[in-house]
């Protein structure tokens, strides 16, 4: 279920481990997940979100009568508003991983802003985005996790708590496929079930471990985040 377009070398400690992807492919629950299989194989892991804002601007909009975040901020308005504050949670995620020296578990990271600007077709955003975003490392690992945009509108609409447009998911995928640091990530097919999905991240990050851990961490049976019964994962 994974395809690593760059092959990396064992042997270097893993520091960091990036879930990215689309609205509706499972990150937040998969980035969970992976942390407590990492603290129970005895590898010190934090999951920590790099979110920016994106959710709580919709709610906020809709809860004022307009239709998206978008319609609240406008469209420059949201892609610095989102891009602030994204910088600042991946600025506290890294200086959290830096003082604590457990593997950070991010659920996403700065590709998923520079994606969000080209889905917005912001293009111009994106070079001040990537100044400001040059002083963070990437990760060690970064895994893309990548589903069919019917199918992540399914779940998100499954879940109802937001709502995405089917135009906006096939813009974001086609911009993750787009970003010159595409052939850096793992590629997840995050279509499967949870458990299929967790099977292939594990199958990856062990490959990162430790000789005497180096066996597929072993997922939870049960996810850690709660989500509505229809929905197979949670963004």
């Amino acid at each position: 279920m994974a395809r690593a377009q760059r092959v990396r070398r064992r042997g270097r400690r893993l520091r960091a481990v990036a879930l990215i992807g689309i609205d509706g492919s499972g990150k937040t629950t998969q980035a969970h997940q992976l942390a407590d299989a990492l603290n129970a194989a005895g590898v010190p892991a934090n999951y920590l979100r790099n979110a920016g804002g994106r959710r709580w601007f919709g709610r906020l909009a809709r809860r004022l009568g307009r239709a998206d975040a978008q319609r609240l901020l406008g469209r420059n308005g949201l892609l610095l508003a989102e891009s602030v504050l994204r910088w600042l949670a991946i600025a506290r995620t890294l200086l959290r991983a830096a003082l604590t020296r457990r593997v950070a578990v991010m659920d996403r990271y700065a590709y998923c802003q520079y994606a969000s600007i080209r889905a917005h077709g912001g293009r111009r955003w994106e070079t001040f985005a990537r100044l400001v975003y040059r002083i963070f490392p990437p990760p060690g690992l970064t895994l893309l996790l990548t589903v069919d945009p019917a199918e992540a509108y399914r779940r998100i609409e499954s879940r109802g708590t937001d709502h995405e447009t089917m135009e906006y998911l096939n813009a974001a995928d086609t911009a993750y496929r787009s970003l010159h640091e595409y052939p850096t990530f793992v590629v997840v097919d995050a279509n499967g079930t949870p458990e299929q999905v967790a099977a292939a991240i594990g199958a990856e990050v062990a490959r990162w471990l430790p000789e005497s851990r180096r066996r597929a961490p072993k997922m939870p049976d049960q996810p850690p985040v709660k989500v509505p019964a229809a929905a197979p994962a949670r963004t």
